[in-house]
């Protein structure tokens, strides 16, 4: 598959480890030297920041969909190639999701996670069939895969869906799982407009 624009879901803040800007700036920066176009959530603030001006800075092409209110609060990255202003979270997320070939999550917290969990979700339900994975920092999100690994031994995710979400350690590993990623051909369930 092949990925020309990738979605980063990622904190608001910075964490309290380096690792996790670290990873963000190597992300940035690998997302650039492969031609891909970065989208984001449109913040100046922690891992949005630092993984939207690390692409930026290698050269790469960065677009940002923010709501008003967020601008409003002064933490909208004017600096990017392209920002898009929308009223709410969901055109938010509807708009980063068709702008994007697949998805990757940083760490972060609530928004982040469900961020990428309604991605997930829509490839799960045949929304869209792009790929989904986790950028797993210094182990940040081992207790995630191991809740994921759970639900699946007590059948509340099939193993078909299991394979949906695709973990690795470093940017470059999880970039080339992303563009090797095969839909599964799952039936169709629901349109957006049902979902």
């Amino acid at each position: 598959m092949e990925i020309t624009s990738v979605c980063v879901f990622c904190g608001s803040r910075p964490g309290a480890n380096p690792a996790y800007a670290e990873a963000a700036r190597t992300l940035g920066r690998e997302v650039a030297a492969r031609g891909i176009r970065l989208v984001y959530g449109g913040g100046s603030v922690g891992l949005m920041e630092t993984v939207a001006q690390s692409t930026l800075d290698a050269g790469g092409e960065v677009l940002g969909v923010i709501t008003r209110a967020l601008v409003e609060r002064e933490v909208a990255k004017t600096e990017l190639n392209e920002l898009r202003v929308v009223e709410t979270m969901h055109e938010r997320k509807a708009q980063m999701a068709d702008a994007s070939d697949g998805f990757i999550m940083l760490p972060g917290g609530f928004g982040t996670l469900d961020e990428f969990f309604e991605a997930l979700t829509w490839t799960q339900l045949g929304i869209h069939t792009k790929p989904c994975g986790v950028l797993d920092v210094a182990d940040y999100f081992d207790p995630l895969r191991s809740f994921i690994d759970g639900a699946t031994t007590e059948h509340f995710v099939s193993g078909s869906h299991r394979a949906l979400v695709q973990f690795a350690s470093s940017p470059g590993e999880l970039l080339d799982l992303l563009a090797g990623w095969t839909p599964s051909g799952a039936t169709k369930w629901l349109d957006r407009g049902d979902a």
